[in-house]
């Protein structure tokens, strides 16, 4: 059933949107301000970004430690904002019965901020902490880079990143620039307000009219129009001018056409070749008529640049020629899919944008014609449309039913009315050839996984210690098909897929890399030396035939799970039950080499699956005061999380705090010093914290996940169960959990970016 929309316009002039999404679990807020960095004055760099961290700081009526962050936090929900070019984003999903209250803070804190000047000074340096990271992101300087490539007078090639010295707090004028700017973008008149959830849309109009009247009255405030963006200096950004209405939705047409990897693109023509190793399409630059987007396109060593360009000139010439219904009509089709799949998150903050999911109307066909039209052509290659993809097929496979394998575990924590299935396989590979094979199986399955990212299912292939994983979820009929697919390629990969590949990740932030790191850590699998030689499809059949396997099913109906049977009749190795848990004794450090000269660390304290309920809500109460006490008033750096995590089938609480200035001991320091301070049991925290363990408050890929883990961990876990047991918690049981974890002889796992300070950690790496 397709969803209700309604769109209207309050006395204030705010823009309101709403969708009422039945088979939503919860409901989420997305408030766009158009008003960005290009529209601060341009003697005060930063400014607009600046100005959305202060919002979240607390108001007189909702102070700090009842903020919208605070507030969504402990409801298990999503909070966020964003400061683009010309929108800044404020969005935020919590279970439906909590968006009263998350609309209510919102709205306050954008309406009536606290811009006192002590904690103007204190945010000043999250905003420094976060330009050094940038400053020293090798993907933020490229595109930095790219942006200065335009023409010199227009805002794109401005510096906009605000640091401790283009904010001069001290300066009257910037005080009198930040009260300005606020007061004028801050109103009705330049705001679009989006609400989706499974309410009625009455329900949802009222609250946001109740809740969206606190903000001034007021008029969109006319743009000045931009000059033009000029030529850029790389064959792989496009800018273009004057296009009508329609145009960004257009340009994802493109993008998509752009992205399909199979026979008969682009992609596939470069992949062909040997020549692809990665691609990402970008839309960097939107606003009155004018686009800037990039292709981020990594080719091997051996490539021809020159050659791929021109044979991207030929494709473009041939969309350019393409039937625009069919293409259109396709693009409706993964548009569907898309909407299908999408959070109420993710509904919103499209809503929010006007650009909902749907093919091109009239004018976004004639946006895309323009586009069209300013790319460059040629004749070179031979092209063809690909068919429709069954993955956008919502009818389940064809098949003769199979008896469900031994080793398949079917949970029945999701109901199948939800159109959401999950499976997990894992199989144990003690083979030494597993660390290079595994790059042939990524290799394998990477067109698979590019046309699920099209069609909204997630295909992830991942390994940690001796074990490789495949997990794939979206709606049923999709998963059942991918997942036949990929145990294809996985058993008998591709010819080019044997070939040495050179294709590298990207780098990520020291705290990042570390989290990759963390499930290798929990293992505590030793290190082992990776054999040379040729590769070849006889030892990945040997590596098979050692290999054992078990899997988790969650989510399919009794007629999905006949077509699943089917699809597991070609699952490599014997099945099995899940291996036994990792142990270690005492404290252990691990030092990890990770990129980056910030400092990162990593404190995971496994706990008994015993003490789960009672572990979930002491890092419940701990979240507020360690993000307090670690980011707000010593300032450590802008990267600073606690929370309960489960990790290869351990669950424990985990801390991670990346910073500029304390050492890795220093940080372990001010969490240990946090933690004996303790915890006081908070009855309502709790309870809200049980209600985020009810299925029907749960996002789907969280209740799939919490199985997995549970399966991972042998345990007959019930969400049920776990609610009960964390509405029995006492004080007594978070003081005794506690001083445990405080006792010199407790389990921990240090993973850090830095040797051990001490000899005396067992197991430490230096």
């Amino acid at each position: 059933m397709s969803d209700a929309t309604r769109h209207l316009t309050l006395a204030n002039g705010l823009q309101l949107t709403l969708r009422h999404a039945p088979r939503l679990k919860r409901s989420a807020a997305a408030l766009r301000v158009h008003a960005g960095s290009h529209d601060a004055p341009g003697k005060w760099p930063g400014l607009a970004h600046f100005l959305e961290h202060l919002f979240f700081l607390g108001t007189t009526r909702y102070p700090l430690d009842d903020g919208l962050m605070r507030y969504v936090q402990a409801l298990g929900g999503q909070v966020n904002a964003s400061t683009r070019e010309r929108t800044t984003d404020f969005f935020f999903e919590v279970p439906p019965n909590a968006l009263a209250g998350g609309l209510d803070r919102l709205c306050q804190m954008l309406a009536e901020p606290d811009l006192g000047i002590a904690r103007q000074y204190r945010e000043r340096e999250v905003i420094h902490a976060e330009f050094i990271a940038w400053s020293r992101n090798p993907q933020a300087q490229q595109q930095f880079a790219l942006l200065q490539s335009v023409s010199p007078g227009h805002p794109l090639s401005a510096f906009h990143a605000g640091n401790r010295y283009t904010l001069a707090l001290h300066d009257p004028a910037f005080q009198q620039a930040l009260g300005g700017f606020h007061r004028r973008f801050y109103q009705g008149g330049q705001m679009v307000l989006s609400l989706c959830g499974p309410q009625p849309l009455d329900e949802l109009e009222q609250l946001g009219r109740q809740h969206a009247e606190q903000f001034a009255t007021g008029q969109p405030v006319p743009h000045i129009q931009p000059p033009p963006l000029s030529v850029t200096t790389t064959p792989l950004a496009f800018t273009h001018e004057n296009l009508p209405a329609g145009a960004e939705q257009a340009l994802e047409l493109l993008i998509a056409c752009l992205a399909d990897s199979r026979p008969g693109t682009w992609l596939n023509a470069l992949r062909e070749r040997g020549w692809l190793q990665s691609f990402k399409a970008e839309t960097l630059y939107a606003f009155a008529g004018q686009l800037l987007w990039h292709l981020d396109l990594k080719l091997s060593a051996d490539a021809c640049p020159d050659a791929a360009s021109a044979l991207l000139h030929g494709w473009f010439s041939f969309i350019r020629q393409a039937d625009p219904e069919q293409l259109n009509r396709d693009f409706g089709l993964l548009q569907l899919s898309r909407e299908r799949s999408a959070s109420a998150l993710e509904l919103a903050r499209r809503d929010s944008t006007k650009q909902p999911f749907t093919k091109l109307d009239t004018q976004g066909l004639q946006a895309l014609q323009a586009v069209l039209e300013s790319l460059p052509g040629s004749e070179h290659g031979q092209w063809h449309l690909p068919p429709t993809d069954p993955l956008l097929t919502a009818d389940l496979p064809v098949t003769n039913a199979q008896p469900l394998p031994a080793a398949l575990k079917i949970s029945d924590q999701l109901p199948g009315t939800r159109q959401y299935a999950a499976l997990y396989l894992r199989w144990h590979v003690p083979s030494p050839l597993r660390q290079r094979l595994q790059g042939v199986l990524e290799q394998a399955l990477a067109p698979l996984q590019e046309r699920c990212e099209r069609a909204s299912v997630q295909l992830q292939y991942t390994t940690a210690g001796e074990y490789w994983q495949l997990r794939c979820t979206g709606l049923p009929a999709a998963v059942l098909r991918a997942v036949e697919q990929a145990l294809a390629s996985m058993l008998k990969p591709p010819a080019s897929c044997w070939l040495p590949c050179a294709a590298s990740s990207p780098a990520l932030i020291p705290i990042r890399a570390l989290l990759k790191q963390l499930p290798d850590a929990v293992l505590g699998t030793p290190p082992t030396t990776v054999l040379a030689g040729t590769l070849e499809q006889r030892q990945l059949n040997s590596l098979w035939q050692q290999a054992h396997w078990h899997a988790l099913a969650v989510g399919f109906d009794d007629a999905a799970l006949s077509a699943l049977g089917t699809a597991l009749q070609r699952c490599p190795g014997q099945g099995s039950l899940p291996g036994p848990l990792p142990t270690w004794g005492n404290h252990r450090w691990q030092h990890a080499q990770v990129p980056g000269s910030e400092h990162a660390l990593l404190l995971f304290c496994p706990l008994p699956a015993a003490d789960e309920a009672t572990g979930r809500l002491l890092a419940q109460l701990l979240q507020g005061p360690v993000y307090q006490r670690l980011r707000v008033e010593l300032q450590l750096g802008y990267a600073v999380f606690s929370a309960f995590r489960q990790v290869e089938g351990v669950g424990g609480l985990l801390f991670g705090v990346q910073s500029p200035h304390a050492s890795q001991t220093q940080i372990l320091d001010h969490l240990l010093t946090l933690l004996r301070l303790g915890v006081t049991l908070d009855p309502a925290a709790r309870d809200a914290l049980a209600g985020q363990f009810n299925e029907t408050a749960m996002a789907n890929a969280d209740v799939a996940e919490w199985a997995w883990q549970t399966h991972l961990a042998t345990q007959p876990g019930r969400l049920d169960a776990l609610r009960r047991a964390i509405l029995t918690t006492r004080q007594t049981d978070l003081d005794h959990l506690l001083s445990n974890l405080l006792d010199t002889g407790s389990t921990w796992l240090c993973l850090a970016n830095a040797a051990a300070p001490d000899p005396s950690w067992q197991g430490a790496k230096q």
